[in-house]
């Protein structure tokens, strides 16, 4: 969406007879009549809350408002937080107020993903039941309505709530995809992870969760470092801690089947003795279920793929499809970009599907 500057100083869409992007696609709205050292390993939740949907994280920088990167401003301080603050980092502007029900949804996701941007993009919020002559002023008829400023100037918006995944890619827009201290601190995690360095990713993913307590990436980080640590008691507390709601987002979710995966094959058994008698019987699949668990026991997670893969050819639903089961999580457990992950996804969809 473009904006101008009416002649009175207001600001308004440009009418180019153009479709919004789908971007900028308008969403539920409600109309303006209608009435660092690294921490101790442990995700912080809110313990007061419930469990469930309505659990709140807590800590961050200023009690989860993001420091200075998510603030309060009104009609006198706009100029000075929005117009001249837009000349050095883009400002989002969130025009909201309490009784309005897709402002309540909005707002706390913007907030999350401002954070999460590391201080690449500042966020403003303007109640407009406060600051009616500004609200006028920006011609806002329905709320929530949502302006971003760059050098001075608005150059985007939406009117509506919007799903995290779109809001993503207008933040990304806004910043020209660059990246914040947040990403950094996981993307050097990840290395940490990836290079062998367990100890050092799991202080790091801390970091970040302390940032941004409901980072999904953050937490299920934290489970999989600790893991890959040894660290079973800590891991074990971690996700006992969190939420039900929480145990069920995707990557936290296969963090999860990591670690019972990581439990379920701590006793396996014999590696060699299993293989002799899968040698000796290969239409044993109880025996060869077992060989594959060894074996990614032992770390040999291509043997153990190889080994369940040859069970669903042999008998797809055998033990109520416990072969698949058992390569879903160690799929999970390598992780969706893994190349053993990919080729035994493909090659899990040929025998099922041959």
């Amino acid at each position: 969406m473009e904006f101008v500057i009416n002649p009175d100083g207001s600001m308004s869409p440009k009418e180019s007879g153009q479709e919004q992007t789908p971007g900028q696609a308008q969403g539920p709205q409600q109309s303006m009549n209608g009435a660092a050292s690294a921490p101790e390993p442990g995700i912080v939740v809110d313990p007061s809350s419930a469990e469930g949907l309505d659990a709140k994280p807590v800590g961050g920088p200023s009690g989860g408002m993001g420091g200075d990167l998510v603030m309060e401003s009104d009609t006198q301080n706009f100029m000075q937080d929005v117009i001249e603050a837009s000349k050095n980092v883009p400002v989002i502007v969130d025009f909201w107020a309490p009784w309005c029900g897709p402002c309540k949804q909005l707002g706390p996701v913007l907030e999350k993903l401002v954070r999460e941007a590391g201080g690449t993009v500042k966020m403003v919020k303007i109640n407009v039941d406060e600051n009616q002559q500004l609200a006028a002023q920006m011609r806002i008829q329905s709320i929530p309505a949502v302006y971003a400023f760059k050098d001075g100037q608005p150059v985007d918006g939406f009117m509506g709530a919007m799903p995290e995944s779109q809001l993503k890619g207008f933040i990304e827009k806004l910043t020209g995809g660059a990246k914040g201290s947040l990403d950094t601190i996981l993307d050097q995690a990840d290395a940490e992870l990836a290079d062998g360095d367990p100890l050092q990713a799991l202080a790091l993913y801390g970091e970040a969760q302390q940032q941004s307590p409901d980072n999904e990436r953050a937490v299920a980080g934290m489970i999989r470092a600790a893991v890959a640590a040894g660290e079973t008691d800590t891991a074990r507390d971690m996700i006992e801690g969190l939420p039900e709601a929480w145990k069920m987002k995707g990557t936290i979710a296969a963090a999860i089947n990591a670690f019972q995966l990581d439990e379920e094959t701590e006793d396996s058994g014999d590696l060699a003795e299993l293989q002799q008698k899968v040698d000796a019987d290969p239409a044993d699949l109880q025996a060869r279920f077992d060989l594959a668990l060894a074996l990614y026991a032992a770390k040999r997670n291509e043997a153990a793929i190889d080994e369940l893969l040859e069970i669903v050819r042999r008998k797809k639903d055998w033990n109520d499809g416990a072969a698949r089961e058992q390569l879903i999580k160690i799929f999970d457990a390598l992780g969706p970009t893994h190349e053993l992950t990919t080729s035994g996804r493909r090659r899990l969809s040929s025998v099922l599907f041959s």
